[in-house]
C-alpha cells in the first residue's frame, strides 16, 4: 500500500469532529459570544470580576463529578510537563485572563453611563480580541514550531478582514476605551492565546476531557484567593440566590459546552489554524449585538443595526476557515509533537 494509499484510508477512520475540526472550533467559539447575556447582567448587579469568574468556574468544575474517577485514572499517567502546562493553563486563561476580561467590562457597565457610551466601550473592548489570531500564531511558531504553507497567510488575512468588517461596520460613534480597561483586555487576549497554544500541547498528552477539567479545578484556588483579596469583592456577601439561572447560563453554555468541545476538536486542528478559527468568537458577538435589547438580557442586546457588510464579514469569516479546514489535510500547516517543554528541561538540566 503507497503513502498515498495509506493517508487516504486514515483519514477515512477520522471521526467528524475531526474532519470538520476547525469549523467546529470557529462554532464553539460562537458560543463564547452567548458570555454577552449573562456575564453583564452580573456586572450590573455589583459582582467583582473575581467574584463572577469563581461563581461560573465552581460550577462548571463540579459537572466533572461524572467522570472524575477517569480523568484522576488518566492524570496518574501524565508526566509532569503535562501537569506543568495545565496548571499554566488554570492560572492563567482561565483564571486571570478571564478575570482580567470581567473588569474590562465594569467600564462599560459602569452606573449612569448612556446607552450609546456603553455601547462604544464594548465594542470597542471586544475589537481589541482581534489581536488574539495574530498572538496565537506567533506563539506556535515559537513554541510548537508550527511552520506555515504560503496559502495560510491569505486564508488568515480573509478570515482577520471578515471578522473586522462585522465589527467596524457597526459605526458607533463613543468615546474612546479608557487606558485602564484597554490594558486589562490586552492582558487577557495575550493569555487567551497562550491558553491556545498550552492546550494544543496539553492535548498531545491527554484527552480533550481531562484538559477541560483541569483547565477549571486547578483555576478554583487562584479564583479563591483573588476573590479574598478583591477589596472590591466584600468576599461572599455579594452571591445571591437569585443570581443562579444567570450562573448556569454562563457557566454550562459558554462555558462547559463550548470549552468542551473546542478542546475535543483542538486535539485536531494546529494551534494556528485554531487561532483564525476562533475568530467566530467576535464576529457572533456583533451579530448578537444587532438582536433587539428587549430579546435578551438588560445588556444583551444593543439594536444594531444589521447591515450588508456585516453579511458579507460573515460569509468571509466562514468561508476562510471551511477552506483552512480542507487544507488541513494537506498540510497547509506542518505541526509536529509540540516538544518546547522538553527542550527547556534538556537545557536547563544540561
Amino acid at each position: 500500500m503507497s503513502g498515498r494509499d495509506r493517508t487516504a484510508e486514515g483519514a477515512g477512520r477520522r471521526g467528524f469532529i475531526d474532519r470538520y475540526s476547525a469549523v467546529l472550533i470557529t462554532a464553539a467559539a460562537a458560543m463564547w459570544a452567548v458570555d454577552t447575556f449573562f456575564r453583564p447582567a452580573l456586572v450590573s448587579e455589583g459582582l467583582s470580576a473575581s467574584q463572577i469568574v469563581l461563581g461560573e468556574t465552581l460550577i462548571i468544575s463540579l459537572c466533572f463529578i461524572p467522570v472524575a474517577r477517569r480523568v484522576a485514572r488518566e492524570l496518574r499517567r501524565a508526566s509532569w510537563r503535562t501537569w506543568l502546562v495545565l496548571a499554566a493553563i488554570g492560572v492563567g486563561p482561565q483564571a486571570f485572563a478571564t478575570v482580567l476580561f470581567t473588569k474590562s467590562l465594569t467600564f462599560a457597565y459602569s452606573p449612569g453611563l448612556s446607552h450609546q457610551a456603553s455601547l462604544g466601550i464594548t465594542s470597542e473592548v471586544y475589537l481589541l480580541y482581534f489581536l488574539q489570531p495574530v498572538f496565537g500564531a506567533v506563539l506556535a511558531w515559537i513554541f510548537l514550531r508550527e511552520r506555515r504553507r504560503p496559502v495560510f497567510w491569505p486564508l488568515a488575512a480573509v478570515a482577520l478582514g471578515g471578522a473586522a468588517l462585522i465589527a467596524f461596520s457597526t459605526n458607533v460613534a463613543a468615546p474612546q476605551v479608557q487606558l485602564l480597561a484597554a490594558g486589562y483586555v490586552l492582558g487577557a487576549v495575550l493569555l487567551w492565546a497562550a491558553g491556545t497554544v498550552l492546550g494544543r500541547y496539553a492535548l498531545t498528552g491527554i484527552s480533550f476531557a481531562s484538559t477541560s477539567a483541569m483547565r477549571f479545578v486547578l483555576a478554583l484556588p487562584v479564583l479563591l484567593v483573588l476573590m479574598l483579596t478583591d477589596p472590591a469583592a466584600g468576599g461572599f456577601g455579594k452571591y445571591a440566590p437569585g443570581q443562579i439561572p444567570t450562573f448556569l447560563g454562563i457557566a454550562l453554555i459558554p462555558g462547559l459546552i463550548a470549552m468542551v468541545l473546542y478542546y475535543r476538536a483542538l486535539s485536531s486542528t494546529p494551534a494556528s489554524v485554531s487561532s483564525f478559527a476562533e475568530l467566530g468568537y467576535p464576529a457572533a458577538l456583533f451579530l448578537i449585538y444587532t438582536l433587539p435589547p428587549h430579546l435578551v438580557w438588560r445588556f444583551g442586546g444593543f439594536g444594531l443595526q444589521l447591515n450588508p457588510w456585516m453579511v458579507v464579514g460573515a460569509v468571509m469569516l466562514v468561508a476562510a476557515v471551511v477552506t483552512l479546514n480542507y487544507l488541513m489535510r494537506r498540510d497547509v500547516v506542518r505541526a509536529p509533537r509540540p516538544s518546547v517543554l522538553r527542550l527547556v528541561a534538556d537545557r536547563s538540566s544540561g
